[in-house]
């Protein structure tokens, strides 16, 4: 797992992690307690915290596609798309990031 930290993609890598396990705690834990039971403290938590991962991923994303001349049409749109869905950061980090 550190060797990760030593590349730009290896970052973008981990963002993509941290970026889907934010978007599935919000939500299914944090939307669900905040209308289930109308507790919207988590909300409050995560929120942000995912909010600030989604932002770090796209920029990464793009500053990656960049710096590695990904062709738009083929890779970065399926990064930039993947996390919009729930499981999509992983999904992509297997099947793309982890390749290159």
């Amino acid at each position: 797992m550190i060797h990760l930290f030593k590349t730009k993609i290896g970052r973008l890598r981990i963002i993509a992690i941290l970026e889907g396990i934010s978007l599935l705690t919000l939500v299914f834990i944090a939307v669900p307690l905040k209308y289930g039971f109308d507790n919207p403290a988590f909300v409050k938590i995560m929120g942000p915290i995912h909010g600030t991962l989604f932002l770090l991923f796209l920029f990464n994303t793009l500053s990656v596609g960049v710096e590695q001349n990904w062709k738009f049409k083929e890779i970065t749109w399926k990064v930039l798309l993947a996390c919009v869905i729930p499981f999509g950061t992983f999904y992509i980090d297997h099947t793309i990031l982890s390749r290159l």
